[in-house]
């Protein structure tokens, strides 16, 4: 594949970008990802640690005074800033969580593709009756939204799911007890 820039060398750089559903890929070669700020090479070479340290390096002009304020935020009980923070990608206590809990919410969404929930994974073969309590929880959930919006019908098959998984539950609890 050539470099989508300059049509002159193969690409090189392959950089693809998701935010919120909306795909953009990049391909260029090395001249032109330098040339276009993609990339900066120290001279011992690029490591795995300045990649990681670069997704939470998010300056930019527009945000302007905003970001002196997040640069000089600092945890009481550490004493790490909040620029420290964002060179070496690392907090140094437990207290800089809640330091910084609302500057991390863009980090969040930039890191790991526009999410900032983690809803975990449950083995199938270990979970048991979690995969269905889940699913029973989301189904009453939806059945207040439903009757908040005043739309019984749907209510009540929602209604009628929520009985079939108890039962469902029941009766595993009842296997599992035998």
């Amino acid at each position: 594949m050539e470099c989508q820039d300059c049509h002159e060398r193969p690409a090189t750089l392959h950089f693809t970008q998701v935010i919120n559903g909306n795909k953009t890929e990049v391909h260029v070669c090395d001249v032109c990802a330098k040339e276009k700020g993609y990339v900066t090479y120290p001279e011992e070479g690029y490591s795995l640690h300045n990649l990681l340290t670069g997704l939470f390096n998010f300056d930019n002009p527009s945000m302007g005074k905003q970001l002196q304020q997040v640069t000089d935020l600092q945890c009481p009980l550490c004493k790490l800033t909040f620029a420290q923070f964002k060179q070496t990608g690392k907090f140094g206590c437990a207290e800089c969580y809640h330091t910084f809990s609302d500057r991390l919410d863009p980090i969040f969404r930039r890191v790991h593709s526009g999410n900032t929930k983690h809803h975990g994974k449950i083995p199938k073969r270990k979970g048991g009756n979690l995969h269905l309590k889940k699913q029973l929880h989301a189904y009453k959930d939806e059945l207040q939204q439903l009757i908040q919006q005043e739309a019984f019908e749907k209510a009540a098959t929602v209604r009628d799911k929520i009985k079939d998984l108890e039962k469902q539950i029941q009766a595993k609890k009842a296997g599992d007890n035998e």
